[in-house]
Order: structure tokens, then C-alpha cells, then sequence
């Protein structure tokens, strides 16, 4: 099988715009850490690129992109950024949640895209953060009481309120996130 890139091109005369089913192989649009399901006029598939019938524009609503479908978590690279993030945080009311995690982790990997499809879920009222224990010092470590990975923490006013060992399966760990979140945020 050959890659094939191909340009849509409008048909002649037309005041149609093309558009472009996406499959798995398709080219994806990222903006600002946002993966969103805007369709690329350019598609990059094995096989030909397929056309879907097309739209007047005035029929295709909003050129606005649409909910993301996955928010990569903000790393967190020190001491000094953590307490950057946790003040930032507490000067516009919001909560935040910070995943501890390390890259030898596998439970950790595994997590990962999970935890940020629920950070789309919660966009933009919470905001999703990761710190890599491995590259952080251990006095940050200690300060936030993490033990074992992953380690998924809701923060609020620069203070832990409650957090979720990740030591089992997946879908749990996000059914648990859940709840911690929705228990907080709602109390608040």
C-alpha cells in the first residue's frame, strides 16, 4: 500500500466548499494543545482520499472549531512553576487537578490519554496538569504527600483537597477522578 496526498479541489462553477471524511489514518488539526475534529482540506490516507458530498456553506454552520476531543495535561517542570500554577489558580477561583506520574510508570502510560480525554470533558471550567516525578525534586514530591503512581490530585486555594491512587484498572481511576471532581467542585 502507497501513501497518496491529495488537495480537494471544488468542483468548477461551484459555490460548494469541500470537505473531507476522516478515517484513522487521516491528517488531524492541533491548535494550542487542543485536538479538535475540524476537517483538514488536505488528507493524507492509505488509499485515495475520500470527498463526502458537499455542503452549501450556508448550510455547514459555525467555521468555529468544535469541542476538543483530548487536551494534552500541562507539564509542571519545577518547584517554582508548581507554586506559579497553585497562585494562578487561586487568584481566579478555580480548581485544578494535577496528575503525578512518572515515565516508567506503565499503569502511568496507560492513564495518560485516558485522563486527557476527561481534561476535554472538564474544558475549560478545570484544568489538567502532569508532573513527572523523575524530573521534579523530591522535596516537591514529599511537600504534595504523592507515594505511588499515578497519583490524580484536585487542588483548590494552594491546598490539596483530596486525591485518587491510580493502582488499578483505568476505566476505575477515571470513574473515581470523576467523582472526586464533581464531590468538590460541586461542594465548593
Amino acid at each position: 500500500m502507497s501513501q497518496h496526498l491529495r488537495t480537494l479541489q471544488p468542483p468548477p462553477f461551484s459555490s460548494v466548499a469541500p470537505t473531507t471524511k476522516l478515517d484513522s489514518f487521516s491528517l488531524s488539526r492541533f491548535s494550542f494543545g487542543l485536538h479538535t475534529s475540524v476537517s483538514p482540506l488536505i488528507s493524507i490516507s492509505f488509499g485515495c482520499a475520500r470527498q463526502t458530498p458537499a455542503v452549501p456553506l450556508s448550510q455547514q454552520g459555525s467555521l468555529q472549531p468544535e469541542e476538543p476531543v483530548f487536551l494534552y495535561l500541562q507539564p509542571i517542570s519545577s518547584e517554582t512553576h508548581f507554586d506559579h500554577v497553585l497562585l494562578e489558580a487561586q487568584q481566579f477561583d478555580d480548581a485544578i487537578v494535577v496528575v503525578w506520574m512518572a515515565n516508567w510508570c506503565r499503569k502511568c502510560i496507560y492513564l495518560k490519554p485516558k485522563l486527557e480525554k476527561l481534561a476535554a470533558d472538564y474544558y475549560p471550567r478545570l484544568r489538567f496538569y502532569s508532573v513527572d516525578v523523575n524530573t521534579v525534586s523530591h522535596k516537591l514530591v514529599a511537600r504534595a504527600g504523592v507515594t505511588k503512581m499515578p497519583t490524580i490530585q484536585l487542588w483548590k486555594d494552594s491546598k490539596k483537597q483530596t486525591e485518587v491512587i491510580g493502582g488499578h484498572k483505568a476505566y476505575l481511576v477515571i470513574n473515581e477522578v470523576q467523582e472526586m471532581i464533581e464531590n468538590e467542585c460541586t461542594s465548593s
